[in-house]
């Protein structure tokens, strides 16, 4: 699998298998996942809050034997409560640290790829959460961190504080807020995109119209149209539209059966054929949304 040219050290493929959506069964979900190791995907995706630490147990026991082929990501900062009915924000210091640990001994590894704080607000102690993740790197338990966010003033505030290795979040035609200010900003550093929800729950596929964001349903359903009419799988202009950001190195998708990972297999293939100028024609014909709060 290729990989773009403005990688960042970690030289994070096109592609990365988003965890989240495994099934519960370990079964079921080592199947899905040893096929797409099978078909050239590389890059793992998952969250301690996942089934509760369940999806990053069935990992560590599914790829054991194969551990050191693959890049491997978690994130941290959603703590679940004593009844594990609900969880709550927590970015401290300490907290990470032993999540850390806590999802180490799950995935069966010594070292995390890639450590991403789940979120975060403006107001968080950002100086603990970074001072910890900092930590964890000069302990060799990972080899770099990032954050999962949506928000400029969050993105802005921690690029100037610790630049992180990524950033994830969610990008793609019925979700074109990155277009504005991140982007552009996050094209003049070392942090690179991961983008999520590259398909719009499936949305811009096969799933039913709805509104989405600000989109009302007929909008979504124009948009899916010209999509579709483009003669292609409408997963590779999907896939080809979110790696054609300079920001981007990488889409984190789903699959919950070995079924999708070939058609997104083939859709990544297909998107390669792909060229700029139907993007860019794609993206002029519909006006982008913006980003109303935390700018």
């Amino acid at each position: 699998m290729s990989e773009k040219s403005n990688q960042d050290k970690l030289n994070l493929p096109n592609l990365g298998l988003g965890c989240m959506s495994l099934p519960d069964s370990y079964i079921a979900a080592e199947k899905i996942i040893h096929a797409a190791i099978d078909s050239g995907i590389s890059f793992l995706d998952t969250a301690d809050l996942y089934q509760k630490g369940q999806n990053e147990t069935n990992i560590g026991k599914a790829i054991q034997a194969k551990r050191s082929q693959l890049i491997l990501a978690s994130k941290v900062g959603n703590q679940w409560n004593a009844e594990g009915t609900a969880w709550s924000w927590n970015p401290r210091k300490a907290y990470i640290l032993k999540a850390a640990e806590d999802s180490l001994k799950r995935l069966r590894t010594d070292y995390l790829d890639l450590y991403q704080l789940h979120g975060g607000t403006i107001e968080d102690p950002w100086e603990e959460t970074l001072e910890a993740f900092e930590l964890l790197k000069a302990q060799g338990k990972i080899r770099a961190f990032g954050i999962s966010s949506i928000r400029p003033n969050v993105i802005r505030k921690v690029v100037g504080m610790n630049p992180p290795a990524t950033i994830m979040m969610q990008y793609s035609p019925l979700d074109r807020r990155p277009e504005e200010v991140i982007f552009p900003f996050l094209e003049k550093t070392t942090t690179r995109v991961l983008v999520r929800g590259a398909f719009a729950k499936g949305i811009l596929i096969d799933k039913p119209l709805v509104g989405f964001l600000d989109f009302p349903k007929e909008k979504v359903a124009e948009i899916k149209d010209e999509i579709h009419k483009q003669g292609v799988s409408p997963a590779a202009i999907l896939i080809r539209f979110g790696l054609a950001e300079k920001a981007v190195s990488s889409l984190i998708i789903g699959a919950s059966s070995v079924d999708q990972v070939g058609k997104l297999m083939k859709g990544y293939e297909e998107s390669q054929h792909i060229s700029d100028e139907i993007i860019v024609e794609l993206k002029r014909k519909f006006t982008p949304n913006l980003y109303q709060d935390h700018r």
